[in-house]
């Protein structure tokens, strides 16, 4: 005995009683049945939540006919996956053509032949829950990979918190620095997205990754003697020498991770690379590589400038903070020089946002003077 709640259920359409009867007979002890005596009872009958599994529709009926009927099914997101077939008497070529780009999966002609019948009706249902079945692997699948999308963001996020707290530990200037040097990057990536040099290389992935990674590119510092990452003034040469390899040590260790065989870490790349070349310069007289032009990584580029522009609007124990427009002057003087000509262009197209920022995240013993425009 099949279950009335699972069986397939099998939309019959047909004008003539003799052959609804036929039909109803032939398909109702293994199937659910439901019946209409032409396209418009059909369409009503299509109204509620119990959708047939396949439709059995004759060509010729009055008021609405079966061609008119399937086209109007297929343009219904409800019904446009229900198996249509044509049942005819009807056997001209060109009238199965008709049927077929109305949307019908198959042809019968009458008088019927019930092992036929039978025989498609098997077939198309089957299909119907293979495709079912697929729909329902490739939801599941989906929702596997969304999952595991927000595993690894999670990941990412949360190595970054767990690094970036190791830094603040040793330097306690670094919080709202990260902060802002962060958000500085992601303006410059937006911005530099309008200049075709770089819209290939800056799709929404790569500008989140670049963004993600950014806290790290002082890594290296948790590896600074304390007598030197928190000297109260200006190192001397020998101690700046000391201060410079925090660059080599944040890559090498960043570069190790990243070389862990999952995407899990892909973004530790870019925090590598910004690691190891926000202290390069344009012009190849930065440290620690002396690397010039599009020899420096992108990102680095990116951060060279937010790094150099934060420390000029922020105060230290040895200088005051410089205004906007005093630290736009010292960034536009280093256009090819220290800077990537195009990162400095993009800077100077959203300056707003730069200071915006600034005000946003300034420090909170910073005075008001430090982020005036």
């Amino acid at each position: 005995m099949i279950d009335a709640e699972t069986q397939p259920r099998i939309l019959i359409v047909d004008d003539e009683p003799i052959n609804l009867k036929v039909l109803v007979d032939l398909l109702r002890p293994k199937y659910g049945v439901i019946v209409a005596r032409d396209g418009v009872q059909a369409l009503q009958r299509l109204k509620g939540d119990a959708l047939p599994d396949l439709a059995l529709v004759d060509v010729m009926m009055p008021n609405m006919d079966g061609l008119e009927l399937c086209r109007r099914m297929k343009r219904d997101p409800r019904l446009a996956e229900v198996p249509l077939i044509f049942v005819s008497a009807l056997g001209q070529s060109h009238d199965e053509a008709d049927g077929f780009e109305a949307g019908a999966v198959d042809y019968v002609t009458k008088p019927i032949s019930p092992s036929i019948v039978l025989a498609r009706v098997r077939t198309h249902l089957a299909l119907r829950r293979a495709a079912r079945e697929l729909i329902g692997r490739n939801r599941s699948l989906e929702e596997a990979v969304r999952e595991r999308t927000a595993e690894l963001a999670l990941t990412q996020e949360t190595t970054i918190q767990a690094l970036t707290t190791l830094v603040e530990r040793r330097d306690q200037e670094t919080g709202g620095h990260i902060l802002r040097t962060q958000r500085y990057v992601r303006a410059l990536a937006l911005e530099m997205r309008s200049d075709s040099r770089f819209v290939g290389d800056l799709d929404d992935h790569v500008v989140d990754l670049m963004c993600r990674s950014a806290p790290l590119h002082d890594i290296g510092k948790v590896a600074i003697p304390d007598a030197v990452l928190l000297k109260a003034g200006k190192l001397t040469v020998e101690e700046f020498e000391v201060m410079k390899t925090h660059t080599c040590i944040g890559r090498d260790a960043l570069a190790s991770a990243a070389g862990a065989p999952t995407q899990a870490l892909e973004f530790l790349r870019f925090a590598s690379e910004i690691a190891g070349g926000h202290h390069e310069k344009w012009d190849g007289t930065g440290y620690p590589l002396g690397l010039a032009g599009e020899a420096i990584p992108l990102a680095a580029r990116l951060m060279a400038l937010a790094d150099v522009y934060d420390a000029l609007r922020c105060a230290r124990v040895y200088k005051r903070a410089m205004s906007h427009a005093q630290a736009s002057e010292i960034i536009l003087e280093g256009r090819g020089g220290h800077f990537d000509p195009g990162v400095v262009d993009a800077f100077l197209r959203c300056q707003t946002v730069f200071v915006e920022i600034a005000l946003a995240f300034a420090d909170p013993e910073d005075p008001p003077a430090s982020a005036a425009a």
